[in-house]
């Protein structure tokens, strides 16, 4: 089910424990509303009130990280690629086919953050070869100047990088939405809308201002469930970094370019 779906479905539970209230404030006879039933009321609705502030900023933030977090190690990515492919043009021609393999990885990786289900487990599994192939052809250079030896092991730091980098930017975006939260979320605005209810009246201003509430809280959970999801939502992670060093390990290297 799309976040959209989920957040209409929440405002609409919402709105129904408003009218609820709305309805029962309209039926009951006046002594369940009225006087001391009325400062409990208004105690449960201070409650709720704070529930939700604390939980809903908690779920936005928790949420707004996993997104930021996660645009934040794709550009670090990105920068330790490109610092291999540097080291490997000064390395020399003979490295070349290095690039050309992390270039491949990184379109694996492409792949399997904003693919389809079924390129994300092709990926997975060819980014394991592809790290074996690339570790085995470093382990085979070798260098023949002190400047390609001391090029060697920080490109080799590099990769190693990038492949913890990439296992741990899986691990984080499988990371499921805290559903037991949502479901208390939803809840606790649910009871609190019709608490509300029972301290106003039916009025055309009064659902008014009930369905713009209810509509409020939706807004919130779509945002949390959008964040959630950094590479398949609406409010994705760009892939534009990854694409340019996509890009530039596709440059040819220059001819002679070791360093001496």
């Amino acid at each position: 089910m799309s976040s959209l779906a989920i957040s209409l479905i929440v405002t609409g539970v919402i709105v129904a424990g408003g009218v609820l209230g709305l309805v029962l404030q309209r039926v009951l006879p006046e002594r369940y509303t009225m006087d001391k039933a009325r400062d409990m009321i208004g105690g449960v609705v201070g409650q709720l009130t704070l529930l939700l502030v604390l939980v809903n900023g908690l779920l936005i933030w928790t949420a707004y990280g996993v997104y930021s977090t996660q645009q934040t190690e794709l550009q670090t990515l990105v920068a330790r690629a490109l610092e291999f492919d540097l080291e490997m043009r000064q390395f020399g021609p003979v490295a070349d086919e290095a690039r050309s393999m992390l270039r491949t990885d990184l379109v694996w990786a492409h792949e399997q953050f904003w693919g389809d289900d079924t390129s994300r487990a092709a990926a997975y599994e060819a980014s394991y070869k592809a790290m074996g192939s690339l570790n085995k052809f470093l382990d085979g250079l070798e260098p023949k100047t002190p400047a390609q030896t001391s090029l060697l092991p920080a490109a080799r730091a590099n990769y190693a990088f990038i492949g913890e980098q990439r296992l741990l930017m899986s691990l984080q975006a499988a990371t499921p939405v805290p559903w037991p939260l949502i479901y208390a979320v939803t809840f606790w605005a649910s009871l609190l809308f019709a608490s509300m209810g029972l301290l106003s009246k039916l009025s055309p201003m009064s659902v008014a201002m009930l369905v713009l509430g209810s509509a409020s809280i939706g807004l919130a959970i779509f945002l949390i469930l959008e964040f959630s999801q950094p590479y398949t939502s609406s409010i994705r992670v760009s892939p534009a970094p990854l694409e340019q060093a996509i890009l530039q390990l596709d440059k040819p290297g220059e001819p002679g370019g070791a360093i001496q």
